[in-house]
């Protein structure tokens, strides 16, 4: 009677953790998406392409997991014994990508502050006040977004080729702070600007994104632990009673 009830209800665990599978291939596939998106607002900032390649995973396992919740429900309910023998692989498979996933995701979460400050002075010096131009675009954007102004603060645009060639002995209107809609970037009013520099505030925002990649890779990871477990105990069972009870039927599968 006691094994009976530990079926069932690995089996009912089973078949809700095949419906959570389901909300989350949504979840990781917007986290990946979202990666791409804000990489795209910071990319001027980053050399190495590979900082992506935990988004590209998190993406592909999204994709995965809403397959493996069709197969997993429909071996859960079926009692088929190769079913869940491929739903157990499967998710094994997904589960050492995950790991994979976070590894990455804390090897390009270090890389992060060696790449902002290899690249950073660069995007500055290249600014030139254009829309048209994207490092100028790309500047304006984490200015505006991030509160900041200059790499460590406001005085860095001294030294940029923009502000020489400018001579209006101000910066971009990106630095003003928004509660001063009269502000004109000026140098000689620097209350009107934003005081803390972008550099060590791309820095966190770019880890804090990394670290969502690792914390949803190792959520999900977890939840298909319990989901090889589940099915693991579904499969011992049929292996050693053939004639147990049927989720869906009350009946017994021979």
């Amino acid at each position: 009677m006691m094994g009976q009830c530990g079926i069932t209800s690995s089996k009912t665990v089973l078949v809700f953790l095949n419906l959570i599978f389901w909300a989350a291939a949504g979840i990781l596939c917007y986290v990946g998406a979202y990666v791409f998106i804000t990489y795209d607002d910071y990319d001027h900032f980053f050399e190495d392409m590979y900082t992506l390649v935990p988004a590209v995973i998190i993406i592909a396992v999204g994709a995965l997991l809403f397959i493996i919740g069709l197969i997993g429900c429909c071996a859960t309910v079926r009692e088929s014994y190769c079913g869940l023998t491929t739903f157990v692989v499967i998710l094994l498979l997904v589960f050492m990508t995950e790991v994979a996933v976070v590894v990455l995701g804390y090897i390009y979460r270090a890389k992060v502050e060696d790449e902002v400050n290899n690249s950073i002075k660069k995007v500055y010096g290249e600014y030139n006040g254009t829309n048209s131009n994207a490092p100028s675009r790309a500047i304006d954007y984490i200015q505006r977004q991030l509160q900041c102004c200059g790499i460590h603060n406001y005085s860095d645009w001294k030294y940029t080729r923009w502000f020489e060639e400018s001579k209006t002995n101000s910066v971009p209107f990106s630095c003003c702070k928004s509660i001063t809609p009269s502000c004109t970037g000026s140098l000689t009013h620097p209350e009107d600007l934003f005081q803390e520099g972008c550099e060590a505030l791309v820095v966190k925002k770019l880890k804090e994104i990394m670290m969502y990649v690792i914390w949803t890779a190792l959520t999900f990871a977890a939840i298909q632990m319990l989901g090889m477990l589940c099915a693991c105990v579904v499969l011992c069972r049929r292996s050693r009673d053939p004639a147990y009870e049927l989720l869906i039927t009350g009946g017994t599968y021979a």
